[in-house]
């Protein structure tokens, strides 16, 4: 025997020597190793470095964070020692009394323990040559095997040959080293290991498919080897409740109690070969907006709603504070996110008009508009809008209008804004609309675009900002955005200050609702067609907050608004960040421009009290004169948008005409292609124009030559030609020809 030990010490002693000024036979460092490993679940921090979410990333493997040798139990170290290198701290890589024993058994056809030692498997388990696939290890491999555990041997520590091994082995199925066995199967850490613990999983080492009571019984074996036969007593029991836990898969974090407050983000930031990211999100902020949405939606549940979502974002720099995707384990859609879902907009786009009707100097927070029925003609039939509440208030103020929500001034509004040039706005301020502005028509005023939560929520950042546009930012590895200049900074205060008004909000929404807070807010809320989706969108000086809640099917809510819907969490989160548990340092409100004016006004007629007003200067007024007419509700009633004309050769050019017809507006003019037409004198605005080919765009201007309403038509047929009359010589009748 001590001449078989001898010679197979001698052989691998030459084969090592040779092995030496090889390159092929340089071994990864033990820090290498450590800093290359890569677990399948990567970790999402908050800014403070708090983890918010772990997230399987690789679904090939199931391997958690690297685990040091001192947090592993001296249980495990013993039980893997004593089944399978008990020499470990005597041999240096190879046994060479295994070997011995094994090759004499293989000679005799007698059952040997296997030669393989600790370092010999951590061998094959680093070396991609040597790893174990379907088929056992040729005789070559072996060799190569224990040289490499040789070497490893010289270059390593005892301790690390056990920390690297006992994290890279694979266990069984999916499950790599003994800190993800540990949280799946025993629920707990590795340090926390008993001796039956320890010893079953060691076992499934050698046998990582066994039945539990094959398994069991190995592991009984173990424990008698270690002078523990005592612990043997029901171990099968045990092993079968811990196999019934290998079976419970799971994208969450294993059995680990690591937070899943973000699992919308993370999926978002984490991606295979990124273990730890470290994003803008408050930990604290996160808990709270989850925490909120959950239970309002848990006081509608007999309103037929089940999801939402919500974004808090820090106005001076950008960071995504919270990002709550779905309402969890209340929707049935939990893996939509529903911040950056689309959904129809509703009244959350109104600011954005109004903010632009203010820029352009054609309103001001003081004009008079008119809440009344409304019929306006569209290429697809009369479009008539109507208030959320079916009632009208007459004459109001714009700032009345926009407080209140209401749906037909802003729908007049958008008349002389137009469509078009809304949409340009909307897509300047990132909303990315799928459709042009002549799409969605006069609608778009009412928001029946589809708009993200993240996109509308940084708009009314930007409207916070005084204007300013800059993109979010969810990692503080992202560089900051620089500020662009997209709106202007007085027409934002402006609407900023409406916002804020209270009993601008009155008349539809009383004085008391959950659109009030301590602080200096500005808030709107908004409500989808059918009640399919429920919005509030606000801000302070300091953050920006969006809601939306509804149903990720498209299914409608019963009698929900944005009032009891989305508002009572963004009141719940708007407290909360201006509280001195979050927030010590106050900054009550916006900043004042320069360019805008506080006056005092009047109205004729008292048709609203008299009150401080803001204006952009150049627009200031005292006294509010109550107009008959308006011409912010001029339109054009005939041709309507996308109208086709067809031209009829057999009727005479004299009788074909197509008359332009506009209501609400006197003394204006036409404009046809870009050409001023001329009107007769008897103050009348109908025009009768002959038919042309081709597509046309007629432009409806007041006064001012302002454009107040357009359209587009098209005229199709054989060009007009005068019509000749000729004499038959035979008849003398006359002929008319073309």
């Amino acid at each position: 025997m001590f001449f078989k030990r001898s010679f197979f010490k001698g052989f691998f002693l030459a084969l090592t020597l040779s092995c030496i000024a090889a390159p092929a036979c340089a071994i990864a460092s033990f820090k290498e190793v450590q800093r290359d490993f890569v677990a399948s679940d990567s970790l999402l921090l908050d800014r403070n470095g708090v983890v918010v979410h772990q997230l399987r990333v690789n679904p090939k493997e199931r391997k958690l964070t690297w685990i040091k040798l001192e947090d592993i139990s001296p249980a495990m170290r013993n039980a893997l020692i004593a089944s399978e290198d008990k020499r470990f701290y005597q041999h240096s890589g190879v046994d060479w009394n295994a070997v011995a024993a094994a090759a004499w058994g293989n000679l005799w056809n007698t059952k040997t323990r296997g030669a393989s030692t600790i370092t010999m498997q951590l061998a094959g388990l680093l070396e991609e040559d040597l790893r174990r696939k379907s088929n056992p290890r040729t005789g070559v491999q072996k060799i190569n095997q224990a040289i490499v555990a040789q070497w490893l041997e010289r270059d390593w520590r005892k301790d690390q040959l056990l920390e690297a091994y006992l994290n890279l082995v694979p266990f069984r199925g999916e499950i790599v080293g003994v800190h993800a066995l540990s949280r799946v199967m025993f629920d707990k850490h590795p340090s926390g290991l008993d001796q039956v613990e320890a010893a079953i999983a060691v076992a499934l080492l050698r046998a990582p498919n066994a039945s539990p009571a094959k398994v069991a019984e190995r592991a009984c074996s173990i424990l008698k080897d270690q002078k523990l036969p005592e612990y043997c007593t029901n171990l099968a029991g045990q092993a079968e409740l811990y196999f019934s836990r290998l079976g419970m898969k799971s994208e969450s974090a294993i059995a680990s109690n690591a937070p899943q407050l973000a699992p919308h983000l993370a999926r978002k930031l984490l991606k295979p070969g990124i273990h730890v990211v470290k994003s803008t999100l408050d930990a604290r902020l996160q808990q709270l907006a989850k925490d909120s949405l959950v239970r309002q939606l848990s006081a509608l549940v007999d309103r037929n709603i089940e999801d939402g979502a919500v974004l808090i974002l820090d106005n001076a720099t950008g960071d995504v504070l919270a990002w709550v995707g779905s309402s969890g384990s209340l929707s049935d859609a939990s893996q939509v996110d529903g911040v950056l879902a689309l959904r129809q907009a509703g009244s959350t786009l109104k600011p954005f008009l109004y903010e632009l009707a203010l820029e352009k100097r054609w309103l001001t927070a003081a004009s008079i508009l008119d809440d009344s029925a409304v019929n306006l003609p569209t290429a697809s039939g009369l479009y008539i809008p109507q208030n959320y509440d079916k009632h009208f208030k007459g004459l109001v103020s714009m700032r009345t209008a926009l407080g209140s929500s209401l749906n037909i001034p802003a729908v007049r509004t958008l008349v002389t804004v137009t469509p078009g040039l809304f949409f340009e706005r909307l897509q300047n301020l990132g909303f990315g609309l799928r459709e042009s502005g002549d799409y969605y028509g006069y609608s778009l005023a009412l928001g029946s675009a589809d708009v993200s939560l993240m996109a509308l929520t940084n708009a009314y950042r930007t409207l916070a900002n005084l204007g300013e546009y800059s993109n979010i930012r969810t990692a503080m590895s992202d560089e900051k955005t620089n500020f662009i200049p997209k709106l202007d900074p007085a027409a934002s205060f402006i609407i900023s200050d409406i916002l804020s008004d209270r009993s601008a909000r009155a008349p539809t929404f009383g004085l008391e609702n959950a659109l009030s807070t301590r602080n200096w807010t500005a808030v709107k809320t908004g409500t989808s067609k059918d009640m399919r989706d429920n919005w509030c969108i606000g801000y302070s000086a300091r953050y920006t907050v969006g809601v939306w809640v509804g149903n990720a099917s498209g299914a409608p809510m019963w009698d929900v608004s944005g009032v009891t819907g989305a508002a009572p969490v963004w009141q719940e989160l708007m407290q909360y960040l201006h509280s001195p548990r979050f927030l010590q340092k106050q900054n009550e409100r916006m900043t004042l421009p320069k360019n805008v004016i506080a006056q005092t006004i009047q109205y004729d007629g008292q048709l609203e009290a008299s009150r401080k007003e803001y204006f952009i200067q150049g627009t200031q007024q005292t006294q509010i004169a109550v107009a008959t007419s308006n011409e912010i509700n001029a339109t054009i009633s005939y041709p309507t948008k996308g109208m086709l004309v067809a031209i009829d050769p057999d009727i005479p050019p004299e009788r074909q005409r197509l008359r332009f017809n506009a209501n609400g507006l006197v003394n204006g003019s036409w404009q046809l292609d870009g050409k001023k037409l001329t009107l007769p004198g008897n103050k009348s605005m109908s025009y009768d124009w002959m038919p042309w080919p081709g597509k046309h765009l007629l432009q409806l201007l007041d006064r001012q030559g302002r454009v107040v309403d357009q359209t587009v038509f098209e005229v199709r047929g054989a060009q007009l030609t005068p019509v000749k009359s000729t004499v038959n010589p035979q008849t003398g009748q006359k002929n008319k020809t073309r």
